[in-house]
């Protein structure tokens, strides 16, 4: 029986400390970006040796699935299905583009440097293709419903995270009005 509950003891110790560095890692992708987080700076973060560090990530790209994961887990992605039966493409493109907009303000400092390193570095790129990737393409499939292909090439930029930010941040906008804005825009394509 000791052995058991030392065993237990033993293994929710590492899956803290995993957890401790996820989220240090997380935290530190959300400041400087994945692109400048190295190995040293998670470890102190976390307050972890960098063996201990490497023991439960081996490398960079390990470390980036598991901070991709926990955060989606902890703040999922809205799901495109709940907007395919609303009943016109003006209704659906405010409950869709409310949705996601919803999700980068929950997430914006994460998300505006995690997605501004994709566009340079190769693994965080990698990463945000995996996890949004198809994400991306049912949202904008489910948006599209009912839409000219004119309306359709403005979903991606309504659908952008730097689109929400330039609308919210620099323009500021409500995020009611940056929602409106954007289904105003897409709906006067032809």
């Amino acid at each position: 029986m000791p052995r058991t509950y030392t065993l237990r003891r033993r293994a929710d110790r590492q899956a803290e400390t995993r957890l401790r560095i996820v989220e240090a890692a997380v935290d530190l992708h959300g400041s400087v970006g994945p692109a400048q987080t190295t190995f040293s700076m998670v470890a102190e973060r976390a307050g972890v040796q960098r063996h201990t560090l490497y023991a439960h990530f081996p490398d960079e790209r390990a470390l980036q699935l598991a901070c991709s994961a926990l955060t989606l887990e902890r703040d999922p992605l809205p799901d495109p299905g709940a907007w395919r039966a609303d009943a016109t493409p003006e209704v659906r493109l405010r409950a869709g583009l409310g949705a996601i907009h919803g999700w980068y303000r929950r997430n914006a400092d994460l998300a505006g440097c995690v997605l501004r390193d994709a566009e340079h570095h190769a693994l965080t790129r990698e990463t945000v293709e995996l996890r949004m990737g198809p994400w991306m393409q049912a949202a904008r499939e489910a948006l599209a419903q009912g839409l000219t292909s004119g309306q359709q090439a403005m979903l991606p930029v309504a659908m952008g995270f730097f689109a929400w930010r330039n609308l919210t941040r620099d323009a500021g906008l409500s995020q009611e009005e940056a929602v409106a804005a954007m289904v105003r825009a897409i709906l006067a394509q032809p």
